[in-house]
């Protein structure tokens, strides 16, 4: 690398600048005092840990965005996060382990992609989440909903937010049905991210199962749209096994108990969503913003997340990037001045310096040699240290 690109950072590798860097921080302690007023601790996992256990159970699928390296006191292969929601629920299944209560946790913290999610997607992302540990139910998947709506709606997020819906349960159910070998699920299951109904019509023709089941199995990907779909479903689903009938039917719970609670939020309900399908186990969502195809914050339900860390446990959750919400989020209504003084060892200006700080300003010492743009500046006049409209006073 020559010195001309000594400053370079690697491809999809960014950085704050001030302004935004001060948003950020501004919107992470906002965030997480809401989170916390809901009942949810904070915790702060490590930004490396042991690969076999970032990568245990389901989080297997991490293993291509995980980047790799070797402890040198151990010998042995550590991680660099690429999600942080396995080590909330190590932490859940072995620090925090209650057999007795639900738990509340959310996090926030860097992670590193080795390969970013998206043509404008950023490998450094700032990862905000919460989770619920401990309940099955779809009310704890109702209420992760509902606080990260309005995590959003506190960021400042532009223009209506839309809520997609699904369940990987219902697909998982009917491939189980049809008796689909892992081959014949998975070729399925990339036709139907893709809703390329003529691919997956000559994939049914193509597998020896049951008529209704190929019939069922079909419809998936069409059923799709408002509240409606469901009752749809509920027709073209009726001969489905009990497992899907179960998923659909807390699918209809979650959408009476969203419209009542999120009335504003426009819903949409895909049973061909199948978004993180071997990581999920049931509902799965994504919210997105008006005009973006780009979900701005997604999440669903992972239940058993603990078992490989000894304790199995239902548990539901979401994550966002702050960098992608940081522009939006509100600037202060008023700016903080800056007050400049020149540098001197004077107790009596020291000590109102440390006062002026502690009130909330900001107090900058001219540096030998260097003078500091101000609005106003603290000057020593009649033997008394004053703060003064910059411009106004010829310093002492």
């Amino acid at each position: 690398m020559t010195l001309k690109e000594s400053w370079l950072l690697p491809e999809g590798i960014d950085e704050l600048m001030p302004e935004e860097a001060a948003q950020l921080e501004r919107m992470h302690r906002q965030l997480v005092d809401r989170m916390q007023s809901w009942g949810y601790q904070l915790v702060v996992p490590p930004l490396v840990e042991y690969l076999d256990s970032l990568l245990t159970g389901t989080a297997k699928t991490l293993d291509l965005q995980t980047f790799k390296l070797i402890d040198q006191l151990s010998g042995r292969l550590l991680g660099i996060r690429a999600d942080m929601t396995p080590q909330v629920a190590r932490i859940a299944a072995h620090r925090l382990r209650d057999n007795s209560n639900i738990l509340r946790l959310c996090y926030i913290g860097s992670v590193l992609h080795t390969l970013p999610a998206g043509q404008t997607s950023s490998r450094n992302p700032i990862q905000l989440g919460a989770e619920i540990y401990g309940h099955a139910g779809p009310e704890s998947d109702m209420e992760i909903i509902q606080l990260m709506i309005e995590l959003l709606e506190v960021s400042g997020v532009s223009g209506p937010i839309s809520l997609d819906i699904g369940h990987v349960g219902i697909y998982r159910g009917l491939a189980d049905f049809a008796e689909l070998d892992d081959e014949q699920e998975q070729a399925l299951f990339s036709a139907m991210q893709r809703k390329a109904l003529p691919e997956i019509l000559k994939l049914l023709s193509g597998y020896a199962i049951a008529e209704e089941a190929s019939d069922m199995l079909a419809a998936l990907s069409e059923l799709n749209g408002d509240v409606s779909v469901l009752d749809k479903a509920k027709q073209t689903l009726q001969k489905a096994p009990a497992p899907v009938l179960k998923s659909l039917d807390s699918l209809i719970l979650l959408a009476e108990m969203a419209q009542q609670r999120l009335p504003d939020i426009q819903l949409n309900f895909d049973l061909a969503e199948l978004r993180g399908y071997h990581y999920h186990t049931g509902v799965v969502f994504a919210a997105y913003q008006s005009n973006s195809a780009q979900a701005i914050a997604l999440g669903g339900r992972y239940d058993d997340i603990g078992q490989d860390f000894g304790h199995a446990q239902p548990a539901t959750g979401f994550s966002l990037d702050l960098k992608k919400l940081v522009t939006s989020f509100p600037k202060p209504t008023e700016k903080r001045q800056v007050i400049s003084t020149v540098w001197s060892a004077d107790p009596q200006q020291l000590e109102l310096v440390a006062d002026l700080r502690e009130q909330g300003h900001i107090v900058v010492f001219d540096l030998p040699g260097s003078t500091t743009h101000s609005e106003k500046t603290l000057i020593q006049q009649d033997g008394h240290w004053q703060v003064v409209e910059t411009g106004n006073n010829t310093r002492g």
